[in-house]
């Protein structure tokens, strides 16, 4: 199997291609913008590394011959900055992605995967657990463009026949996270707690929600990819919610150390209590039996001290 990653180098992608390569009958594209991002990822006869931008300039089409399997990985925003040029932003994400899509098309794409946002998608007016056929109302441009996207492929289908998946995605942690405080609240709290740094969360601690393992995230994207279940979209998360607070007392319980928070001021862009039905997955492919938030936290503490050398 032919298989290709854009967005490649980021946090899902490495932690996917460690998975994939595993099968030697795959042969792996990894696409990003420096090559130098991909230290993480040891050169392998069956892995081929490719520099390229993800924009409108992109040759989709001579990146995509030959393939079989797409990951859309790439998104260049986060949910937090995402409203402040939403113009740019849609081109950025949205038209780039029907280039894209454009040359699946000629090429003879298989099957297109999309890692979409089960955090952003739907607003904040569903009731939780929040399933498939929730309303989507997002309060960013980030989700706006996840479920454009999202739109843009069911289009592809009925257009050209060009199968995919979507995946819309709790909040992963662990691994190859990078700790930078935009996103990734496990990932980045624990780390901060390692190095005795201050933590700041916006608002109380009382916004709610689903965390998933990576390694549990990439079991379940790799089912659905890999499945004939005939739906289309799936939530994949834990399937219950936890508190900021929670989170902040879980890692304290942990690392066994105090940690210094301060409160600011709650964001719009924030919704107050966000975490995801994955029954539809479940019934599909069995229970995903996550791990709990303390042994995860546990294992990301231990790649980060080893990693960082803390």
């Amino acid at each position: 199997m032919n298989i290709i990653l854009f967005g490649a180098a980021g946090f899902i992608g490495t932690n996917l291609t460690f998975q994939i390569e595993k099968n030697t009958n795959n042969k792996i594209t990894l696409v990003d913008v420096n090559k130098n991002y991909f230290n993480n990822i040891k050169a392998k006869k069956n892995i081929k590394i490719i520099e390229s931008n993800f924009d409108m300039g992109t040759d989709f089409e001579s990146i995509l011959s030959g393939q079989n399997i797409v990951y859309h990985l790439v998104s260049t925003t986060v949910p937090v900055t995402s409203n402040q040029h939403i113009g740019q932003e849609l081109v950025a994400n949205v038209a780039v992605t029907s280039k894209m899509l454009d040359a699946c098309v000629r090429c003879g794409i298989d099957k297109v995967i999309f890692i979409s946002s089960g955090g952003t998608v739907y607003g904040k007016e569903g009731i939780c657990p929040l399933n498939e056929d929730t309303a989507t109302n997002p309060i960013t441009s980030y989700g706006i463009q996840k479920i454009t996207i999202e739109k843009l492929l069911y289009v592809y289908q009925y257009i050209y026949n060009l199968d995919y998946r979507v995946i819309r995605l709790a909040n992963p942690y662990g691994p190859y996270q990078r700790p930078n405080g935009i996103l990734g609240a496990v990932t980045t709290f624990t780390y901060k707690a390692l190095m005795g740094e201050e933590i700041i969360v916006y608002g109380d601690g009382s916004i709610i929600r689903d965390f998933i393992y990576i390694d549990d995230a990439i079991k379940g994207i790799l089912n659905i990819v890999n499945g004939k279940d005939k739906h289309k979209i799936f939530n994949l998360g834990c399937g219950y919610g936890t508190s900021i607070k929670d989170v902040i007392k879980t890692i304290e319980d942990v690392i066994t150390c105090k940690i210094n928070v301060v409160y600011k001021e709650g964001r719009k862009v924030d919704v107050p209590i966000n975490y995801l039905d994955i029954n539809r997955y479940e019934k599909a492919y069995g229970k995903l039996n996550p791990i709990n938030l303390a042994e995860g936290i546990v294992k990301t503490a231990r790649f980060i001290k080893n990693f960082y050398n803390i």
